[in-house]
């Protein structure tokens, strides 16, 4: 770990911000992207300042701009444009950061564009199993919850948790009970059914078969294929007090093993905040990010090497997890609004929100290019 921490020291910060220009959706795609581009920091710089939330629909799922027509430009803006005013309402009337949050995340896992919530992809058996944590920053209390089956917003289920009980982590059926008898909106397995993700289902299979046979699998899914793989919702806020919140929720891997856990649910992996230091939400390969400890991590990096949050998170993000093997992206955001959402996928979809309430969101590659 001396290692790491010195290399990371040696990375320099400077303070720039990055806000796109508006732009309306009639012109061709191209010209949507460079009017909604922003120019990114380099390695170590933070992206924006004075942010008090942000949000992300996962790495992995920038959307391909020749390929996505106005309407489904507006309607992800849209999406991520909703979560982070739900959580808005909350801060502007004095709520707490983990009420924002939760807030947020919860209309991200209503939205079946993501997968979250409504949107979750299936597992190998054709069911859903939902995963989902949220962590508060000024006593480093938490709440998560994983394979839940029939809890229609996980992450309410998860601050249930941190509140209610002295666990940090309930799995399955008893999670299931405890948000059941709890109160919280339970629903059937088909309410999570939506048709994008049984093809992606049916695609997932079908590669898997041609690998069985020899045939090698499908490398023209794009964005579909990425999406359907690394997809995970997350929120990390600021609020008027300096506290710091963070929460993630994921529907999982399509064709994963039933029972299979990611990241997501898992303090220190796919969430992590601490007040005087970071709050960051995951999302990525989560076998990596949990054998490397992600937003954790970056909070140790941040506490013992003094680095700044988009030092440590690209020392994680960058430098360390791909070594593991795998790739992904996290929104992080310290306790002066400093905010970076560094990643090595293709894409990460993402929103944030600043002190003065204005709203920025990222959907394509060259609005979000990857990290090098």
């Amino acid at each position: 770990m001396t290692t790491v921490f010195a290399a990371a020291v040696a990375l320099t910060a400077s303070l720039t911000s990055a806000v796109p220009s508006s732009a309306g959706t009639s012109a061709p795609a191209a010209e949507r992207v460079a009017a909604r581009s922003a120019e990114r920091g380099g390695p170590g710089q933070p992206e924006a300042h004075d942010v008090v939330l942000a949000v992300h629909g996962g790495a992995g799922t920038a959307l391909d701009p020749d390929h996505t027509s106005p309407a489904e430009e507006r309607a992800y803006r849209a999406g991520l444009t909703d979560a982070l005013r739900a959580g808005q309402r909350v801060l502007r009337r004095g709520g707490d950061s983990v009420t924002a949050v939760e807030a947020a995340v919860r209309v991200l896992e209503d939205n079946e564009l993501f997968n979250a919530g409504k949107g979750a992809v299936f597992t190998a058996d054709a069911g859903h199993e939902l995963d989902a944590s949220i962590m508060r920053g000024s006593d480093q209390a938490a709440g998560a919850v994983a394979g839940v089956r029939s809890v229609r917003n996980p992450v309410s289920a998860a601050r249930l948790v941190m509140d209610r009980t002295r666990h940090v982590l309930l799995a399955g059926e008893g999670a299931d009970d405890f948000a059941a008898r709890a109160g919280l909106p339970t629903v059937t397995q088909d309410y999570y059914w939506t048709q994008r993700r049984w093809d992606q289902l049916m695609a997932a299979k079908e590669k898997e078969r041609g690998a069985r046979d020899g045939r090698g699998g499908d490398e023209g899914a794009g964005a579909k294929g990425a999406d359907s793989t690394k997809g995970t919702v997350g929120a990390v806020a600021l609020d008027g007090r300096h506290h710091l919140a963070a929460a993630t929720s994921t529907g999982g891997m399509t064709n994963k093993m039933p029972g299979r856990i990611g990241d997501s649910p898992l303090i220190g992996a796919g969430t992590y905040a601490k007040d005087g230091t970071v709050a960051a939400s995951a999302t990525g390969h989560g076998e990596v990010f949990i054998r490397g400890a992600a937003t954790a991590t970056i909070a140790h990096l941040m506490e013992y090497s003094r680095l700044g949050v988009a030092q440590a998170a690209h020392q994680v993000l960058i430098k360390q997890l791909p070594q593991l093997g795998g790739d992904g992206g996290v929104i992080a955001l310290d306790g002066k609004g400093t905010f970076d959402a560094p990643h090595s996928s293709p894409g990460m979809l993402y929103g944030y929100l600043t002190r003065d309430g204005r709203i920025i969101t990222k959907i394509f590659p060259s609005e979000s290019p990857a990290n090098e």
